[in-house]
């Protein structure tokens, strides 16, 4: 068992962490390389495109396959083009079903009021744009360059606790709620085995059928967190351009703040 949990971190690792569910598994990333180690194949990650697949071979000592194609052009790294979604606000009607949608949690909003795409934070997914009502989401080309591998392994990591972070609300939020739930169906006791390796996130347990979420982070610390995370990325790519001591001060605040978030 350790061993293929092992192996079930490694797979997990090369995937992009969109959690997209084209490749089948509505539950993201983490349930389609558990299915990897159980002998699915390892070329329907569409995001990742054949640079994932050929990396998934290689670790696995499997044959090489052709990737799974997208509907998007092929970038200069093999990968599809990278999508981000936006949100055509004078049309929106503020019904929350993209919120509740992103699996990132890369829209902020409340319910009858005006929402927005974060776009540092958007995967283009396209999981916020079948529950609109109104249709008010378009999916635009990522106009950022190419991320180094340190950044696409940093950018996974975020991504990864996001989506756990998103994942354990929302379970607790179908234990309350009354009525059906239009989502996947989450395997809880997988995440818990991952999501327990994991210090800035809650942890699931499954106690007598029903999901126990601690640790909780609330919707506003959410919000803060995303707009925060944002500001930060977005100052760090003007340093990286240009110093400004201004803007390094503002960095260096706003990165004390997410610490005292954290540590909450």
């Amino acid at each position: 068992m350790n061993a293929a949990i092992t192996l079930i971190r490694e797979i997990d690792a090369l995937l992009p962490q969109t959690q997209c569910g084209l490749c089948g598994h509505r539950d993201g990333c983490l349930p389609y390389a558990k299915s990897i180690v159980e002998g699915e194949d390892a070329n329907k990650c569409v995001p990742g495109g054949q640079p994932v697949a050929d990396a998934l071979a290689t670790l696995l000592q499997r044959p090489f396959l052709q990737a799974e194609a997208s509907v998007w052009p092929i970038q200069e790294d093999g990968r599809p083009q990278r999508m981000k979604a936006i949100i055509r606000e004078d049309e929106c009607i503020g019904c929350t079903k993209c919120i509740n949608a992103c699996p990132v949690d890369a829209i902020i909003g409340s319910g009858k009021l005006m929402h927005s795409v974060l776009s540092d934070l958007c995967t283009g997914c396209e999981l916020c744009i079948p529950p609109c009502p109104v249709d008010c989401i378009d999916l635009i080309e990522d106009p950022q360059p190419l991320l180094t591998p340190l950044q696409k392994q940093q950018e996974q990591s975020d991504l990864r606790q996001r989506y756990y972070a998103h994942i354990q609300r929302e379970e607790l939020r179908r234990v309350h709620r009354k009525g059906p739930v239009v989502r996947a169906e989450i395997d809880t006791e997988l995440f818990a085995q991952f999501s327990n390796a994991l210090e800035e996130i809650p942890v699931i347990q499954r106690l007598e059928g029903k999901t126990k979420i601690t640790n909780s982070i609330d919707a506003k610390t959410t919000i803060e967190l995303a707009k925060i995370r944002t500001q930060i990325k977005k100052l760090e790519k003007q340093l990286n351009v240009r110093p400004d001591p201004t803007k390094q001060q503002q960095l260096d605040q706003l990165q004390q703040r997410l610490g005292e978030i954290q540590e909450l």
